[in-house]
Order: C-alpha cells, then sequence, then structure tokens
C-alpha cells in the first residue's frame, strides 16, 4: 500500500515537471518570436530607410532648375526647335552650335522652352542630360504627358580640326524636365544630320552622315525603335526595291499614312578627283502601316518607298541645302524657309545665294509647292511719281518704295534656320546669314502668322553688327586664319572631356589594375588617332612622305616614300647602292611602326564609319575639302 502511494505521487511530480518544462518552452518560443517579429520590423525599417536613401539620391542627381531667361537662345545653329508634343502653346529648343567670328565653334546642350501666349523663355538644367552637341534629331511623342526623343548629332574642337559623332538616345520628359538615357545593345551608328520622326508608337530614324575628319560617309539606313518594347531594329528592303540615296539635312515630315522626304545634301567622291557637294531635290514618300495575318513582315511596320515625280512646268522653290520643313499641321504642309544655293566651281570659287523666301509643300495627292508669298494690305496700292527722263524730253512713272509694304518685314536671307510651326503661327529663330566672306550666327526671332501672310513679326532684333566689308578685306581676314594655323594643330578632341559611350549591358568581372592601365593606354590611342586625323588634312607635302596612311602596308608605304627616305639616308651615312637602299628602308620601317598603333585605330574609327580599304587610303591622302568655310547639314 505504502509503495503505491509512492508510486503515485512520484508520478503527480514527474507530471508538474513535464508541465513546468512545457510552460518554460512556451515561454521560451513566445520570446523568440516576439524577438524574430522586433528583428522584421527592423528589416523593414532598415529596407523603408535605404529606399529613401535611394529616392533623395536620385531626387539630387536629377534635379531640375527653372529659370526665366531674358530672351531667346543666345546665338547658334543647328539646334532643334519643336512643338510639345501634347499640343499645348509651347515651343522646345535643345542644343545647337556657334561659330564665332574668328571661325571657332562651341556646342550646347542647354533645354528652353519658348511660351508663345507670354512671349517667354524659360531655361531647364538638370546634371543628367545628353553632352554639347549639334545637327542631332529629335521626334516628339504624346505619351505620358509628352516626350522627346533625341538620337545622335556632333562634336567638334574649337578650331574644328578634329569631331566627335555620338550614338547615344536620350528621352525628355516635357512634365517633369528631366532626362533619361535609353540605354539598348542594338542602336543606329554614329552620326550627324540625321532625321526622325514619330508614327503611331515608333520612331523612325533615316538618313545623316559621319565624318571622322577626313572623309565624310553618307548614310540612308532606316531604324525603328519600338515605343513598347524600347528596342531599335534596323529596316529591311529588298536589294530591288526603290529608296532614297544617302543624304543629310533633308526634310523628315510625319503624316497619318507615313513620312514625307525632301531634299538633303550629300558630296560626291571619285577617285583621284577632289569631293563636290551636291544638293538635292527629290521628294519621296513612305507609306507606313502595321503587319496583320495577311500582311506579314520582317520590320515591325510594313515600309514601302514611293518617289514623287513633279511635272516639269509644275512650280518648286530654286534648288538649294541648309534648308529643311517643319510641320504646318492643320493644313498638312510643310513650311520652309530660306536656305543656300551653292555653285561649286573649282577648288577656290564656291559662289552662293542665300535665300529668305517662304514656300509650303502640300502633302496630300501626289504633292506639290506653292509659294507662300506676303499679300499687301487691303486697300494698299503701290504709288508711284512722277521722275523725269534725262535721255528724253518726257517723263515716265516710277514706283515709290513703300515704307508700309511687308516686303520690309521679311528676315535677312540665311541657312539652318531653326523652323517650327504652332497652331497657324510660324517662329523662325537663328541662323546663319554671310556677307561676303564673313559668316555671322543669328539670335534674331520672327513670327508669321501663316493663315493671313500679312507680315513678319519680329519677337527680337539681332544684336550683331554686321559691316559692309569688300572683297579684300574679306581676304585679308582669310589669310590671317591661315597663318593661325599652326596653331589650331593643338586643338584635338583630346583635350575636350567627352561622354563615354554606353557598355554592352553584361556582368563584367572586377577590373585589376593592370586591366585599368591597359584601358587608359586604349582610350589615349583612341584620343591620339582622332587627333591625327584631324591634322590629317592640313599636311605638307614633307609631312606626306613622311607618315604612312591609314589602310596602307609597310610595302606600299616604302614604295610610295623611298626617294625621300634615300635622300634622308644619304644625308646622313653618305652610302650609295644597295647599302643606302637598305637604310632608307630601315628609316621607314622605323617610322611605320611608330605610327603602327595609331594607325590601326584610325582604321577602326573609318571601318566603323563604313569605309574599305581604298577608301581609307583616299581619305587619308587629304587634300582640298568642300565647304571649307562652312559645315552643311
Amino acid at each position: 500500500m505504502a509503495k503505491k502511494k509512492s508510486a503515485g505521487k512520484a508520478e503527480k511530480t514527474a507530471a508538474k515537471k513535464a508541465k513546468a518544462v512545457q510552460k518554460t518552452e512556451k515561454k521560451q518560443t513566445k520570446k523568440a518570436g516576439k524577438r524574430k517579429a522586433d528583428s522584421d520590423s527592423d528589416d523593414d525599417q532598415d529596407l523603408e530607410a535605404i529606399l529613401e536613401k535611394l529616392r533623395v539620391e536620385w531626387e539630387e542627381a536629377h534635379k531640375v532648375t527653372e529659370e526665366i531667361a531674358d530672351g531667346p537662345p543666345s546665338r547658334r545653329a543647328n539646334c532643334t526647335f519643336v512643338p510639345c508634343p501634347t499640343g499645348s502653346n509651347h515651343l522646345w529648343c535643345i542644343g545647337g552650335e556657334f561659330f564665332s567670328d574668328d571661325g571657332k565653334a562651341y556646342f550646347y546642350n542647354d533645354v528652353f522652352r519658348y511660351s508663345a501666349d507670354k512671349d517667354e523663355w524659360r531655361k531647364f538644367i538638370s546634371p543628367t542630360c545628353p553632352g554639347p552637341r549639334s545637327a542631332h534629331a529629335v521626334a516628339t511623342h504624346p505619351a505620358g504627358g509628352g516626350k522627346i526623343f533625341l538620337f545622335g548629332g556632333e562634336f567638334s574642337s574649337v578650331n574644328q580640326n578634329s569631331f566627335h559623332h555620338y550614338r547615344d538616345f536620350w528621352v525628355f520628359d516635357a512634365v517633369s524636365h528631366g532626362w533619361d538615357r535609353i540605354e539598348t545593345k542594338v542602336r543606329p551608328s554614329a552620326r550627324s544630320g540625321h532625321r526622325m520622326a514619330s508614327w503611331k508608337n515608333f520612331i523612325i530614324l533615316f538618313g545623316g552622315f559621319y565624318d571622322p575628319g577626313t572623309i565624310t560617309k553618307y548614310l540612308n539606313d532606316l531604324w525603328i525603335f519600338d515605343l513598347n518594347e524600347y528596342k531599335w531594329k534596323q529596316a529591311e528592303f529588298k536589294e530591288t526595291e526603290l529608296r532614297p540615296s544617302p543624304r543629310s539635312g533633308f526634310s523628315f515630315i510625319p503624316t497619318p499614312e507615313g513620312i514625307l522626304l525632301h531634299g538633303g545634301y550629300c558630296k560626291e567622291y571619285a577617285k583621284g578627283k577632289r569631293p563636290i557637294g551636291v544638293m538635292l531635290e527629290d521628294t519621296w514618300f513612305l507609306n507606313l502601316s502595321l503587319p496583320t495575318a495577311d500582311k506579314p513582315s520582317n520590320n515591325p511596320i510594313i515600309l514601302k518607298w514611293e518617289r514623287r515625280k513633279r511635272p516639269s512646268t509644275a512650280y518648286a522653290p530654286a534648288l538649294r541645302s541648309g534648308c529643311t520643313m517643319t510641320l504646318w499641321m492643320a493644313k498638312q504642309m510643310g513650311v520652309m524657309f530660306g536656305g543656300v544655293t551653292d555653285e561649286d566651281r573649282d577648288e577656290e570659287t564656291l559662289e552662293s545665294v542665300f535665300w529668305n523666301d517662304l514656300n509650303g509643300y502640300q502633302i496630300a495627292g501626289k504633292g506639290k509647292f506653292v509659294s507662300l508669298t506676303l499679300k499687301r494690305p487691303k486697300g494698299k496700292s503701290k504709288k508711284k511719281v512722277v521722275a523725269k527722263d534725262d535721255d528724253e524730253d518726257g517723263e515716265v512713272e516710277a514706283p515709290e518704295v513703300d515704307p508700309d509694304d511687308p516686303i520690309w518685314t521679311t528676315p535677312l536671307p540665311r541657312y539652318n534656320a531653326m523652323l517650327s510651326v504652332l497652331r497657324n503661327t510660324l517662329y523662325i529663330y537663328g541662323g546663319i546669314y554671310e556677307r561676303g566672306k564673313r559668316e555671322y550666327t543669328m539670335d534674331d526671332f520672327y513670327s508669321i502668322q501663316l493663315d493671313k501672310l500679312e507680315r513678319y513679326t519680329c519677337l527680337k532684333k539681332s544684336e550683331i553688327i554686321i559691316a559692309e566689308q569688300d572683297e579684300e578685306s574679306s581676304e585679308d581676314e582669310d589669310g590671317s586664319d591661315e597663318d593661325d594655323s599652326d596653331d589650331d594643330d593643338s586643338d584635338t578632341l583630346a583635350d575636350v572631356e567627352l561622354e563615354p559611350e554606353p557598355q554592352e549591358e553584361t556582368e563584367k568581372p572586377p577590373v585589376s589594375a593592370v586591366e585599368e592601365v591597359a584601358e587608359e593606354q586604349a582610350t589615349d590611342l583612341r584620343a591620339q588617332a582622332t587627333a591625327f586625323m584631324g591634322v590629317a588634312k592640313d599636311r605638307s607635302p614633307e609631312d606626306s612622305l613622311s607618315t604612312p596612311l591609314p589602310g596602307e602596308t609597310l610595302a606600299a608605304f616604302y614604295s610610295r616614300t623611298r626617294t625621300h627616305w634615300a635622300q634622308k639616308a644619304h644625308s646622313a651615312t653618305e652610302n650609295q647602292g644597295k647599302q643606302l637602299r637598305r637604310d632608307g628602308f630601315t628609316l621607314a620601317q622605323e617610322t611605320y611602326k611608330s605610327y603602327e598603333p595609331i594607325l590601326r585605330e584610325v582604321e577602326k574609327i573609318l571601318a566603323e564609319a563604313g569605309l574599305d580599304k581604298e577608301e581609307m587610303r583616299v581619305a587619308g591622302q587629304g587634300g582640298p575639302r568642300a565647304e571649307q568655310s562652312r559645315n552643311r547639314r
């Protein structure tokens, strides 16, 4: 009996202990859960703090400052000037270049907005933005409150001895006024003077040129950027399909059915001859439609070029370059102002006619040009005065100069002016005016109501003093510029910090110190190659004999310059015969090897422009370049 009681007591004690242990474990589990919850809460707080820090850093990096400008942007040409993509009463001006009176070039990357209802200019500055450039292209799209897409363009050293062409792609938000760079593995090559237009949810890019400083390569490739997938694709055409020839500086106007292309500029290169500038006056229409099950396409959209023929009796503006049409949407008409007609007679003679006429192109149907001449106000008639004829005893009637005639409101003739239409009003800004051999980058700003065509309104007068000068003074100035050419050679892109091109979107291992040095050497080599091309065209005959050309082998270099090296060797050693030839070859070989790394880099640059070996040799020979006094786009 005592044993039973003792066993029962032991069981109760064990049960109590087990219950106590269970209670302790439960408390510990509860505490652990609380600690975990607290830890998770801390992690959440840390994550929120990290995200907030990132947000602040991003906003700081993309912070846009806005200021009211005194007037239009500074003097410039080859910038872009487009209406707001959402249809508001604004115009956007981006970038451009300024040519000073002493022939130096300066580039901009600023953004200005003009409010037509307030006659007010505002400037927007963002720490993240495209580099300074001109001759770039933009296309607008109304999505997300309005976007402006920008591709390519060019930059040069101050004395224009060397050039850089961009191939970066950016988008500007018309609401936040900030820039974002669009990175894609596949994209068009570097270029300037091209054009872009938007159609539905696509950006279409065509043509342009690439000029590394020795020869200009004109392009006629067509690229499509899909705004839904954010991808570029080069359009595919059959060899038998008609399409426009390579060109730059042409008109490229979007319509609901496709895109109108007119005119442009290119150079013709013939072996053994100097390049000749060619002004183009052909008109094309790019028909666009979306693929369907019945009409599939290798391209994102269906493309078909159609050349528009103009009857010989139809009106057309004089042949010209340095002008592009802007769209007058209300009338589905392209509007063109100014330009220049060059007659390139010989290496030393370039005669030019500058224009300030206004023309329109009716896009619908087969298309046709019309002259947009100013209309004389009703009730106004030409006054006549009686003038005595000295040769005859009689009187003749002569028209009197009427200060109220609207023709006197017309802006000065110019090329590369910026045009844009808001509703029914055309705005004209800047451009380049020429008198004698002097070029003036303009800063004046005009408007004209296209539906009335009564007179031009000067919104901002030019503050440039244009001197009356004769040919002799112009020649003297040109001569003084030539005397300073030695100093120009030192001004190359090696001295200018350019924005690096985007790298491929792949993960890269950590860069070692050796790799960093190699990368720096490669960058320095590219700068030396660019500088080499920049001064190649200015080499003296002596320099040409002692410098190998891009694409030239050692054997070809020695064959071309053997007499030079033989004379150099003889003056040093007075050897004769085979030994003299050996000495000359040794000197040529040493020179070639010293230039070899730079030549290989030059060949890479020229290959990127699409030149073959023969074209590289022609490019390396330098010689007279067309348009030495101005750059046509």
